[in-house]
C-alpha cells in the first residue's frame, strides 16, 4: 500500500510543477501552456483516482483481518 501514497504523491508534484509551467510560460509559448495545463489537469485526475482506490484497498484490507 505504500507504493500507492508514493505514486499519489508523484502525481500531486507533477500537478504543481505543470501548474508552474503553464503559468510561466503562458505568455512566451501558449501553446507548450496548454499542454502543461492538460498534464496538470490529468494528473490531478490521477492522484484523486489513485486516493479512491488506495482508500478502497485500505478498507478492505481491514475489514478481513
Amino acid at each position: 500500500m505504500k507504493n500507492l501514497r508514493i505514486s499519489e504523491i508523484l502525481y500531486w508534484v507533477i500537478a504543481v510543477i505543470s501548474a508552474y509551467e503553464a503559468f510561466a510560460r503562458w505568455e512566451i509559448n501558449r501553446e507548450r501552456a496548454l499542454l502543461f495545463a492538460g498534464f496538470c489537469g490529468v494528473s490531478i485526475f490521477m492522484a484523486l483516482f489513485r486516493r479512491h482506490y488506495r482508500k478502497k484497498f485500505d478498507k478492505r484490507s481491514n475489514s478481513s483481518e
